[in-house]
């Protein structure tokens, strides 16, 4: 025999109770939450239930699986069957829990113990028999606090992976939704969840999904930050490559585009891959409400990601190399505010982004019940000291205002956060080479931006390459009857309608006075 088929042999159980449970003890040793519950049935034999404390629901042990047994037991088995025959047909019969699943191999009862279930032995009787009677508190369904909205769902996922797949469930009842298990991290042994619907999802993003899944060997996975930068394409970009949602109605959404999903137990943030860079500029409430609404706030939203993103550069720029662009009286102004600072503009827009970089954090790690007036009072009494001080001006004060109020306007906190990351380098680059510096800035980001990939799919799908269906719904939001297709770059191509042709409103009958 080889070393492979000893190690098979060692990982088995066998016909012994006294000599598994003695195993199991030792697998559980020092774990004061394994608890051990044995009980005798007919004709003397012997039996024992093990499962850990707090993760089993105590009373679906007692009433569905251990009092049922007990009662059972106790009274003589039928003699016209086999000793194994009559144990399956006992359980079968007398087991009220919605699934029995037996096994000889001890990781498995190991793994089965530690993920919620109960495991049952019973003398003479190879097999362990896994009971499902998974519990412990865990938070309810509620309201999203990442992602609130005026109209729409108010439901948000949980810390529990098999409601979150529900909560999905509910909205697409659908057989061609497939939810695929990997088991990720060897001390955790996370349960991670692939969703995608088949016939929308191009089969060769999935398999690539699940490859770089596979490939994951890591100690733990607490949550989806760790699955996020070990599978997305250029761990070195600032711009993110997945995005991540507690909204069931975002990733239905998504799935029903030809996108996957990936859930993991333990957290209420759900993966959506492949992303472009139009998806981090749209919010759920930009369906729900009329076209035209939706259009101006995404107009809106456009609008205030350049002024996050270049006007700290552009005014240091400007008030450093170029004051022949100001109007003669800004200029008299802003210079009149800037006489008394002992700092260059670049300098003086350093101190102010990073203090105000600093409260925004201290204002998110406080407590809520003081955290937003810290961070509030202190930007304006840190802001007005400053300025009465002598150490910055009052322009610089309202550009740093005016940025960070932009920066607000992003629906998604981590493409939000890596426009605040690159404003620095576009103000050391304008305060050193004025406005020559911001265009080269600018134009290393649109190259790196034409370059990047999300499982293969370009970041700027619908721009570059351009495609005119999938531009109705990046800069403005068509009206839904004019949304026929779906976007072809994460979607099969045989199957990329959203609904039939001729699906326009049709105008009220004049001769009924313009009532329908």
């Amino acid at each position: 025999m080889d070393s492979g088929d000893s190690d098979r042999e060692q990982h088995k159980l066998t016909h012994n109770l006294r000599k598994n449970l003695e195993t199991l003890k030792e697998v559980f040793k020092d774990s004061s939450d394994f608890i051990v519950r044995e009980f005798t049935f007919a004709e003397e034999s012997r039996a024992f239930l093990v499962y850990l404390d707090g993760m089993v629901n105590s009373d679906a042990i007692s009433d569905y699986a251990l009092g049922p047994l007990l009662m059972r037991l106790r009274l003589p088995l039928d003699n016209g069957y086999e000793p194994d025959c009559r144990l399956k047909k006992m359980l079968e019969n007398n087991v009220w829990v919605t699934e029995v699943v037996e096994t000889v191999d001890l990781d498995q009862v190991t793994v089965g113990i530690l993920t919620g279930n109960a495991a049952l032995f019973v003398e003479r009787y190879e097999k362990a028999i896994l009971l499902t009677v998974r519990g412990g508190t865990r938070r309810g369904v509620q309201e999203p606090t990442t992602e609130s909205v005026i109209r729409g769902p108010r439901e948000g996922f949980t810390e529990n992976l098999r409601t979150n797949t529900a909560l999905v469930r509910f909205k697409l009842k659908t057989t061609k939704l497939k939810l695929i298990n990997h088991s990720l991290g060897e001390h955790t042994q996370t349960v991670v969840t692939l969703a995608y619907i088949d016939g929308l999802a191009d089969p060769k993003v999935i398999e690539e999904v699940q490859k770089r899944l596979r490939d994951i060997e890591i100690d733990a996975v607490l949550e989806t930050g760790y699955i996020e930068e070990l599978i997305e394409d250029n761990p070195y970009s600032p711009f993110p490559q997945l995005q991540y949602t507690e909204r069931p109605d975002t990733v239905t959404a998504q799935l029903l585009e030809g996108r996957f999903a990936i859930f993991v137990d333990g957290t209420p943030f759900v993966l959506i891959g492949p992303v472009t860079f139009g998806q981090f500029m749209q919010a759920s409430e930009d369906f729900y409400e009329r076209y035209m609404i939706g259009n101006f706030i995404r107009w809106l939203r456009y609008l205030f990601l350049f002024v996050s993103l270049l006007l700290p550069s552009i005014y240091i720029a400007v008030i450093t190399y170029h004051h022949d662009m100001l109007p003669t009286n800004l200029l008299y102004s802003i210079a009149a505010a800037r006489e008394a600072i002992p700092f260059p503009a670049l300098i003086e827009g350093l101190i102010m982004e990073v203090s105000f970089e600093a409260l925004r954090e201290a204002g998110i790690r406080l407590p809520k019940t003081i955290g937003q007036a810290v961070s509030i009072l202190g930007a304006l009494v840190i802001g007005q000291a400053a300025v009465e001080a002598g150490i910055v001006s009052a322009p610089m004060v309202i550009i740093v205002s005016l940025t960070g109020i932009a920066s607000f306007t992003i629906p998604r906190y981590n493409f939000a956060i890596s426009m605040r990351i690159l404003r620095f380098p576009l103000m050391i680059l304008s305060g050193i080479f004025g406005l020559l510096g911001i265009v080269v800035g600018v134009m290393w980001v649109v190259i790196h931006l034409c370059h990047l990939r999300s499982f293969g799919v370009p970041y700027l799908s619908g721009i570059a390459p351009y495609s005119q269906s999938a531009m109705k719904d990046i800069f403005i939001r068509v009206p839904w009857w004019k949304m026929i297709l779906r976007p072809r770059f994460y979607s099969r191509q045989e199957n990329y309608k959203r609904m039939k042709k001729g699906m326009k409103p049709t105008p009220p009958a004049e001769e009924n006075g313009g009532l329908s």
